[in-house]
């Protein structure tokens, strides 16, 4: 802590400050994340492929990689056994492999993000995809995505781990696979980041948010050449304007999918507690689930699997009431079920099934826009709601389908559905498992108000300075005047002009005293100042003070003026700080009328 040190920290904080902190570190990070979003792709076809496999082993008894439904098999009531013996395996893979690959990678990725410094074992890689594609392939009502994002996500943490980077560029890494992952699969790249900002970064800022999208923008290119182009459920496009009435009916299905996203979430969770109650261990709870999954396959063929197929007739708007009523009831509860278990397999397919189903269901009685119309609605309104990222279902909806004209109707549905969750359940379907680990973390973004106070707003300027001349006698007589302001122990030491030359704390010149109260009137306090002391400036934002307390240790610093740049104007401490926050909260509890409507006439007051 010198003083060429806080002139240093002068120089490359306040002089330079703008809009963002980004540094040109980002570059080199965003090389890395364009090679992590091409491997990404490559993942996502991998797993895609290793599904279609073990569909073809499981059901149809051949060597294929062909993506196949599972709704198709003519194994009679023996289908019932094949999800047992697929969640066997799973579970066996979690005992014995690793526990992390339970689940349905999202909140896994975001345990490792937080908990685990953006570190992925190396094994969670092969054990994922694997655990997962056995998994679905066997029948499970799951999506590819989650684990996906999640096997994504950990080759790029272990690409990062090669390299000397910090946590926070280990993050940016991780994320960049999975939004890569979760891109080359549904060709969304815009969607992908959307989820990667509102689910996995924790922040909005270039740099992170810069090598994720190029990372996600990579992912879709290569997907041209080994998946195909989207949209990955195309329809025809819809009306540009739907009126009043059909905006009323957005409200409606927005509600109605914030209701269905509340039940569901409570369903897995209330399912998962269940589980828990079972006097065996974990590693059979998914077999037990699986059991579930084959009686609902048997009752509701198309249940069975990642289901993109019935998405897509469901999109297209010909589907019969039985369909509609079996995704919602069939599918909804082996989902739940299967996902309580603790077997691997995602959320996303899932929910866009349900959501168009539901969506099918509303558009027997809502104004007629199209085929498809509310089924899309729905679907978007769901991801909205369950997952509590209204922009990643409006973006994500738009990208599966091509179909811009449905913006507005999509908006509406899935900010109501995201409101009414908000409203009724204190945490999403990914962040209660992270809750019930011990956890807890907020999905809210704003502006730190420590970023626009000032340094001036919150310093104390009733502060007692002591003049380089005086003698320590002189100064323990000034800090025992009934004029010194409560709370301070630090005081400045200032020459003749009222420029800083050091700093002395009480407990300092105590010590001076007792040791040497023969010489207290002879040392000059100029002279035992602390010189090389860390400072704070009248104009700088209070970040840049808490980030330069953080730094030294310090609590107190002496405030100077910038534009003499050694004269004294104030002190701030942690007090400061606190009025600083304290003036915040009273911005967002404290209620006032600011305008009052004034007749011109009227009785006038005596």
């Amino acid at each position: 802590m010198t003083q060429p040190a806080a002139d240093k920290h002068r120089g490359s904080t306040f002089e330079e400050l703008g809009d963002f902190t980004t540094t040109v570190r980002v570059i080199p990070i965003s090389m890395m994340a364009i090679l992590i979003g091409a491997l990404g792709a490559c993942v996502a076809w991998f797993l895609l492929r290793l599904i279609g496999l073990f569909t073809n082993i499981f059901y149809y008894q051949r060597i294929s990689t062909a993506f196949v439904s599972p709704a198709g098999n003519h194994l009679g009531v023996y289908a019932i056994l094949v999800p047992v013996a697929g969640s066997l395996i799973v579970g066996l893979m979690a005992r014995y492999g690793s526990e992390q690959i339970r689940g349905h990678g999202i909140p896994e990725a975001i345990e490792s993000i937080l908990m685990n410094g953006s570190r992925v074992r190396p094994r969670l890689a092969i054990l994922k995809p694997l655990s997962a594609a056995i998994s679905i392939g066997s029948g499970g009502p799951f999506g590819a995505e989650g684990p996906i994002i999640m096997t994504g996500g950990a080759f790029g943490s272990m690409i990062a781990q090669f390299f000397h980077l910090t946590s926070m560029e280990r993050r940016t890494l991780l994320v960049a696979g999975a939004a890569a992952g979760m891109s080359a699969t549904f060709a969304a790249p815009l969607a992908s980041v959307m989820l990667a900002v509102e689910l996995l970064l924790f922040e909005w800022k270039p740099r992170s948010a810069i090598p994720v999208a190029l990372a996600s923008a990579t992912a879709c290119a290569v997907r041209r050449y080994i998946l195909g182009l989207g949209p990955l459920f195309p329809v025809s496009p819809h009306p540009v304007f739907i009126g009043p009435v059909g905006l009323a009916g957005c409200v409606l299905a927005g509600i109605a999918a914030g209701a269905l996203s509340a039940l569901l979430t409570l369903g897995v969770y209330a399912t998962e507690d269940l589980f828990k109650k079972l006097p065996i261990h974990w590693m059979w709870w998914p077999a037990i689930g699986g059991l579930f999954v084959g009686i609902g396959g048997l009752i509701f063929p198309q249940a069975l699997g990642v289901g993109y197929d019935t998405i897509a007739a469901l999109i297209q708007g010909d589907v019969a009431l039985k369909i509609l009523l079996g995704v919602l009831l069939v599918k909804s509860a082996i989902w739940m079920i299967s996902l309580g278990s603790g077997t691997s397999g995602g959320v996303l397919a899932p929910l866009l099934m349900m959501g168009a189903a539901l969506g099918g269901i509303e558009g027997m009685f809502l104004p007629h826009f199209g085929a498809g119309f509310w089924a899309l609605v729905g679907m978007g309104a769901i991801l909205g709601g369950t997952m509590r990222s209204p922009f990643t279902g409006i973006v994500f909806a738009l990208e599966l389908t091509h179909d811009i004209n449905m913006l507005l109707p999509l908006m509406v549905a899935c900010f109501l559905a995201h409101l009414f969750t908000v409203l009724t359940l204190k945490r999403s379907i990914l962040t209660e498992k992270i809750s019930r680990r011990g956890y807890h973390l907020s999905r809210e973004y704003s502006l730190d108000p420590f970023e626009i106070l000032f340094v001036k707003e919150v310093m104390a300027t009733n502060v007692v300075a002591l003049p380089g001349d005086a003698t320590v006698d002189d100064a323990r007589e000034l800090i025992r005047s009934p004029e010194r302001p409560r709370g301070q122990y630090l005081f400045p030491v200032i020459d003749g002009k009222g420029e800083l030359l050091g700093v002395l704390t009480r407990t300092r010149l105590t010590e001076l005293f007792d040791q040497a109260p023969g010489m207290a009137g002879s040392l000059n306090l100029a002279d035992i100042a602390v010189k090389d002391t860390v400072v704070a400036y009248a104009d700088e934002p209070l970040r840049v003070v808490v980030h330069r307390m953080a730094e030294s240790g310090f609590t107190r610093l002496p405030v100077l003026d910038p534009q003499s740049d050694r004269r004294l104007v104030g002190m701030i401490s942690l007090d400061g700080l606190l009025r600083a926050r304290s003036q915040n909260l009273s911005e967002e509890r404290a209620r006032e009328r600011v305008l009052h409507i004034r007749l011109p006439f009227g009785r006038r007051g005596t």
